[in-house]
């Protein structure tokens, strides 16, 4: 089976992309995360474990 080699423009181009779905990614989580928080409010945090 024959390998595609990348050139290192199209390397630099695929590791732009994930560090830019990365970031995304992470955001989102933060968002969802701060949106739970506000939703049922602050007092979760302070819930016996």
């Amino acid at each position: 089976m024959d390998q595609v080699e990348l050139t290192e423009q199209q390397k630099k181009a695929r590791r732009s992309r994930s560090v830019a779905l990365a970031v995304v990614l992470a955001l989102l989580v933060i968002i969802f995360y701060a949106v739970t928080i506000v939703k049922i409010g602050p007092s979760i945090l302070d819930r016996p474990l």
